[in-house]
């Protein structure tokens, strides 16, 4: 412990402590504003992150008729599109994604995919031969206007561009016609984000479509036409418009599908509509066609045709499930006051997991969502069951969801929890981004991430403890440390994006934790993200409009944290170099005096001293008493009349105020803080106090802002304290938690003890032995 004096200037009595002694940085490097990072705000989207007063986007209209070839597993369909130029700008093309081409023989994806070859390969990294051989990608047979004229058009990989008979003005809309096929993949052996999955006990398929028809490109206001590749990882940019759609299929499938079914009598047996009608009401889900009923489907093969007809308003892709195997489920729920069904298709390999918390996972997802970002505004969502444990796909109303049993039904807890995640991962991006309608080939983050840390939230409330995959600071830890050659910021386009999982979804997830944990607080937050997702609800929002919108509506500045958490890559790494620890000098020779020679006192002899007093009978002064003189007998910490009557004096002239500081007992701990890491973060500190107690402070991150790489913190207690710890819960994802206490102190670990016994020699006839079951 020191002690400091206080004193007084002739401009005011100041304490002289918070001035910083190390030479000031160019902080202003993480604290300068994005400006003209970001796009200029302009009079089709505002500086406070709103749409503008001129915002306009593009609609696209699809009346569609298709049918699914169950025996050759392909699809056949022809579209008519109705596409409104709302924009200002006049337009003699217009541009169409074919993301079937993503499975063509001359894709650039195939082209450009790298790898290498070991000794030892899987059949799964194989799969580039199988893909290569298949007959995959659109086979466009017509391009017509609506008098059934000819359009010329060029295929470019997965766009097609179509020409315009004459330009397209300003409010005017254009109808043309597209006929094309293709083959499906088969996604065990071709993967992509739709197709059938094979089932060889009974010869059957399921199928999950998206990604099936020719699409109209995004034009806006930013990119003009979002027309770049799809190369596979980037996923979507759409516009928003009404859909009819006639899906034609075998008459024993069960059809899931974006939007309404408008002929439900000419494709539902009535005990599937009874049943329905018992599922308006009922407080759990209702089977509408039970196990049973598939299995006994499955054996039949009908080979008659009926054709389901959908219709969807405002959305934008249409996406569909086909199969004679489903077993179907549903429930009419109450999400925000509107009556919406959730509702499950799965085969009989699914189950018991999917009976038992497919729906309910949807309905859960959908009440959890609406009520952090907008009431959901469609019929109906849908979880439908896809290829094995992979992950998930989502399209409006609808998502393919994996996640499946062992053969005799039982399941761990990985698989169980890792499917009800993946469900309402996929349900909830029917928020993010298929109302809030970001452009995912150009941004993954603002879909993945944003709907990344919904999920987190929704899990939470799923389950106390839900073993939630990412969204906790800490969880991101092992990515932050990676060495920064394998790093990019998340602000980098979606085909580039290396480490995709971490960068597209857990860390921004974690950031906006982060942001509503310790940064803003939650209250907050939660308006300011509401505000967001309400704003740009059936619109096309970029980073600039997120970024504003939630700087707006928390009158936070937060372009220190974009800067450093989705522009950059540094990881957050604080080290509590050191503490000091003072009390006030209080000038009083009654207390003053007394402490110091009780510190002298406390000192440590040293080994020299000590061994000097037993080895020096004598010294010479001993010897020679006239060589005393008045320091021989000076009693340093005795108090004289001049003490106490400077003290007086000293005392008399203090306010109120001051004589209540000095006399406070306060203590004083100068903490010395470095930023290791570079990554801008508020400062957490926990008190442990001796008697016992303990306390939380937390400083904004702006206490980095006139010295981003060092700096001091003066902090004062009423009692003393005996350790102090740097981010004690985990809040800002800290890569090493090892100099974030003072004193030191090691963090525990455990290791096993093993005896040495050398590489055992292979037995070949053991090991066939039990192969075999012959071993004893």
């Amino acid at each position: 412990m020191k002690r400091f004096t206080v004193f007084c200037l002739a401009l005011g009595c100041i304490t002289g402590l918070y001035a910083q002694t190390k030479e000031i940085d160019p902080a202003y490097s993480k604290f300068e504003q994005l400006g003209t990072a970001l796009p200029t705000p302009n009079n089709y989207r505002s500086a406070s992150g709103a749409p503008g007063p001129q915002y306009w986007q593009q609609r696209a209209d699809y009346d569609i008729k298709a049918e699914l070839d169950d025996n050759n597993r392909r699809i056949t369909g022809a579209e008519t599109i109705t596409y409104y130029n709302n924009s200002p700008d006049e337009l003699g093309y217009l541009w169409l994604q074919l993301d079937q081409n993503l499975f063509d023989k001359e894709s650039n994806t195939l082209k450009t995919q790298t790898g290498t070859l070991n000794n030892s390969v899987s059949f799964n990294a194989m799969s580039f031969v199988t893909r290569s051989q298949f007959d995959g990608g659109f086979k466009i047979t017509a391009v017509k206007d609506k008098s059934g004229n000819k359009l010329t058009h060029i295929i470019n990989k997965t766009m097609m561009r179509v020409n315009l008979p004459q330009p397209l003005r300003p409010g005017q809309k254009f109808i043309f016609s597209v006929e094309w096929n293709y083959n499906i993949n088969d996604m065990q052996k071709i993967r992509g984000r739709s197709g059938y999955e094979f089932f060889p006990a009974d010869g059957n398929c399921t199928y999950t479509i998206a990604q099936w028809f020719p699409r109209m490109a995004v034009y806006d206001d930013v990119w003009g036409w979002q027309h770049k590749q799809f190369l596979g990882q980037g996923e979507f940019a759409l516009t928003f418009g009404n859909y009819k759609v006639a899906l034609t299929v075998p008459d024993d499938h069960i059809v899931g599908a974006t939007g309404n079914l408008m002929n439900e009598k000419q494709v539902l047996t009535s005990t599937q509509i009874q049943r329905l009608k018992e599922a308006e009401t009922a407080k759990n889900p209702v089977v509408i066609v039970n196990q049973q009923e598939a299995i006994e489907a499955e054996k039949k093969k009908s080979t008659g045709k009926k054709t389901w007809i959908f219709q969807a308003e405002n959305v934008r892709d249409f996406a569909w499930c086909s199969s004679r195997r489903y077993i179907w489920d549903a429930k009419l729920c109450d999400v925000e006051g509107a009556k919406v069904w959730a509702m499950s298709y799965y085969p009989k390999e699914g189950n018991p997991l999917w009976g038992q918390y497919s729906t309910r996972a949807v309905e859960h997802t959908l009440k959890s969502y609406s009520k952090r970002t907008v009431a959901y505004p469609y019929p109906k969502a849908i979880s439908v069951h896809w290829i094995g444990n992979g992950g998930g796909m989502e399209y409006p109303m609808i998502c393919f969801n994996g996640g499946r049993p062992e053969a005799d039904g039982t399941y761990s807890a990985q698989t169980k929890y890792g499917m009800i995640g993946v469900i309402i991962h996929e349900v909830g991006h029917n928020f993010f981004p298929m109302i809030v309608n970001s452009d995912e080939r150009q941004w993954s983050w603002m879909d993945e991430g944003l709907n990344s840390f919904c999920q987190y939230l929704a899990e939470q409330e799923w389950e106390r403890g839900y073993p939630s995959w990412n969204g906790e600071p800490y969880q991101i830890v092992s990515y932050m440390r990676s060495s920064k050659e394998t790093l990019v910021p998340i602000m980098t386009n979606s085909e580039q994006v290396l480490q995709f999982g971490p960068n597209a979804y857990d860390k921004p997830a974690t950031a906006l934790n982060i942001l509503r944990e310790t940064v803003i607080g939650r209250e907050l937050f939660d308006i300011a993200f509401k505000e967001y997702a309400t704003r740009w609800a059936f619109k096309h929002p970029h980073p600039a409009d997120f970024f504003r919108s939630m700087e707006d509506a928390t009158g936070v500045d937060l372009d220190w944290f974009w800067r450093g958490w989705f522009y950059g890559i540094d990881p957050v790494e604080v080290s509590l170099e050191d503490v000091n620890y003072y009390k006030i000098n209080s000038q009083n020779p009654d207390v003053e005096k007394p402490l110091a020679k009780a510190d002298a006192d406390s000192k440590p002899k040293t080994i020299s001293q000590q061994r000097n007093a037993e080895e020096i009978k004598k010294t010479l002064v001993d010897d020679n008493p006239e060589l005393n003189d008045f320091y021989n007998s000076y009693n340093p910490y005795q108090i004289t009349p001049e003490d106490k009557a400077q003290f007086d004096s000293y005392y008399k002239n203090l306010t109120p105020e001051e004589k209540k500081l000095i006399e406070s007992g306060l203590h004083f701990y100068t903490l010395k803080l470095k930023n290791n890491g570079g990554l801008i973060s508020p400062v957490i500190v926990k008190m442990e106090f001796e008697d016992g107690t303990e306390k939380i402070e937390t400083y904004p991150a702006e206490i980095w802002r006139l010295n981003s790489k060092e700096i001091s913190k003066v902090i004062f207690t009423d009692k003393p304290v005996k350790q102090f710890t740097l981010d004690p819960y985990l809040q800002t994802a800290d890569i090493d938690t090892e100099n974030n206490y003072f004193p030191r102190k090691p963090e525990a670990s455990r290791f096993q003890l093993f005896k040495q016994q050398g590489n055992r020699p292979k037995n070949p006839m053991q090991q066939a032995q039990k192969a075999s079951g012959q071993q004893k």
